[in-house]
């Protein structure tokens, strides 16, 4: 195993922008079809296209710490699929292709389990040894279509769980990830690496998880797209978890396309996660067949006003962003206010704590005691106490402490909250808004620019009321780049209601063909 060691605490205060890197061969900003493409015409192989990450990786992640550790593997792991690749272009019969995933390398959050010699640690020293030896089923479905695990992406330590002063894209193992539009602005979190790494070209996708705004978030900020499915059309087994009614893992890439291609592959049901008991008959065969760029056209889009006005720079690219999704033929409907928006988090934090500690317990309780100590929610926090020279500089752990004291699934105040949250997120919130003013679909900005990396102040993010609801219902959430506001990405929120995730990716692809609005770091065009 290969670990790249952590961030001194200096280095997170201050950090110059980064310096364009010499020159790197292909794959840096090409999209997974571009370089598949290549695959198919034999002008590159799968070892050709790793071994470019991996050096842009040892080139860029001292910098950008978006990589806690790449897979001894990866390399080998490639020369299978080129083995293969080159079977099937000398095959008389001509063989199927293989996919659109076939020989590309990807990331993998760091709290996701993989088979490989890497630790899955969610970013925490307490797991720095919790090698499992399996993939975890979503990471299974990737490699049986060819994907070849690049390595493990750094996070917000515990998917930024463990305080709520807690510092986006920092972690004990991995240190502090940076933005590659600017080294001195945060990459949010939680899935911090796998957008950072998917902007910089250190991979050709990532996967990221998350519980409220950890894909869409750093996705938006890092010029990318990100798709937060419906929580139980991809699987959560074997994920180190935060809440069993809102964590999912999703796709993170830099084209529609790529993202639709991925979530063919991730979605489908598990019989180890309940959840998922309706994702074969809900799922899509091929979510990139149904991509059209008219796809627009007599759509009824529903304006989240209520989630704009927070920032005059973000809003007028937002208006931008209406004004070619009306050039597209769209027919845009202004919703001024969402019913109950205010009560929603209140229920949130009360289902998430109550979740956190039954899910973390039984998490740890099956991990193997001998690369693994801490047994419980309990045993972590007394470890952060005992290791708070490593763990503890930069924030507390007072919501791990307050999710300790909750007393279970049967408790009524959780049980209330998570049905009234559920409730005033989904049916009678997004289903409403949806019925209301008669659309099909909402949009809105997904939050303002990156800010500051600061260490004192913590996260002064701005707006990042696109993508709440969503995420408290269970309800899909697309992001796809909108802009930029000076200098720095920020994202255009597609929200629909349970399943929708066709729907949402052809009004997305759409409007990314139409207005061509990602833009590499300079980092990553060279």
């Amino acid at each position: 195993m290969r670990r790249l060691t952590a961030f001194a605490l200096a280095a997170i205060v201050a950090s110059p922008a980064l310096a364009t890197p010499p020159p790197q061969p292909m794959i840096v900003d090409q999209s997974m079809s571009e370089l598949r493409g290549d695959l198919r015409a034999g002008r590159r192989s799968a070892q050709e296209i790793t071994r470019a990450y991996l050096a842009r990786i040892d080139l860029l992640n001292p910098r950008l710490r978006a990589v806690i550790a790449v897979n001894p593997d990866a390399v080998a792991a490639a020369a299978g699929a080129d083995f293969v690749l080159d079977l099937d272009r000398d095959a008389r019969d001509r063989r199927p292709d293989k996919g659109p995933l076939f020989g590309m390398p990807i990331l993998i959050k760091d709290n996701i389990e993989t088979l490989d010699q890497m630790a899955t640690t969610a970013g925490s020293l307490a797991l720095a040894g919790n090698l499992t030896g399996r993939d975890a089923p979503v990471i299974a479905r990737l490699r049986a279509a060819g994907v070849v695990v690049l390595g493990k992406a750094n996070l917000s330590e515990w998917a930024n769980i463990r305080s709520d002063d807690s510092l986006s894209g920092w972690s004990a193992v991995g240190g502090q990830a940076r933005n590659p539009y600017d080294a001195t602005r945060s990459t949010c979190g939680s899935s911090a690496g796998s957008a950072a790494a998917v902007a910089a070209g250190l991979a050709a996708a990532a996967v990221g998880t998350e519980t409220d705004g950890s894909i869409t978030c750093p996705a938006a900020i890092n010029g990318l797209v990100g798709l937060k499915p419906t929580v139980g059309l991809v699987s959560r087994t074997f994920i180190v978890p935060i809440s069993d009614s809102q964590d999912t893992a999703g796709p993170m890439t830099r084209t529609v396309l790529d993202t639709a291609n991925m979530l063919t592959v991730m979605a489908g049901s598990d019989p180890k996660d309940a959840a998922t008991a309706e994702a074969d008959a809900r799922k899509s065969d091929d979510y990139a067949a149904g991509l059209r760029p008219d796809a627009l056209k007599g759509v009824r889009v529903g304006v989240m006003r209520y989630a704009a006005g927070f920032h005059r720079e973000t809003d007028a690219v937002f208006e931008q962003a209406l004004a070619a999704l009306k050039a597209q033929g769209a027919i845009l409907v202004d919703v001024p206010e969402f019913p109950d928006r205010s009560k929603i988090g209140p229920n949130e934090l009360v289902v998430l704590l109550t979740e956190l500690k039954v899910g973390m317990n039984a998490y740890l309780a099956a991990t193997d005691p001998a690369k693994v100590k801490a047994r419980s929610l309990a045993d972590v926090i007394a470890f952060n106490r005992a290791n708070a020279d490593r763990e503890m500089t930069l924030f507390g752990q007072e919501l791990f402490e307050m999710a300790e004291k909750t007393t279970g699934l049967t408790d009524p105040a959780y049980l209330k909250a998570r049905d009234d949250a559920r409730r005033m997120a989904g049916p009678d919130g997004i289903d409403a808004l949806l019925a209301k003013h008669d659309v099909t679909v909402l949009v809105g900005p997904t939050l303002g620019p990156s800010w500051l990396i600061d260490p004192v102040l913590k996260d002064r993010y701005v707006g990042g009321g696109a993508g709440n609801a969503a995420a408290v219902a269970g309800y899909p959430h697309l992001t796809v780049p909108m802009g930029q506001v000076g200098g720095l990405p920020v994202g255009l929120s597609f929200v629909g209601p349970k399943w929708s995730e066709a729907q949402l990716l052809g009004y997305g692809f759409a409007y990314e063909q139409a207005t061509q609005m990602r833009r590499p770091p300079a980092l990553a065009v060279n």
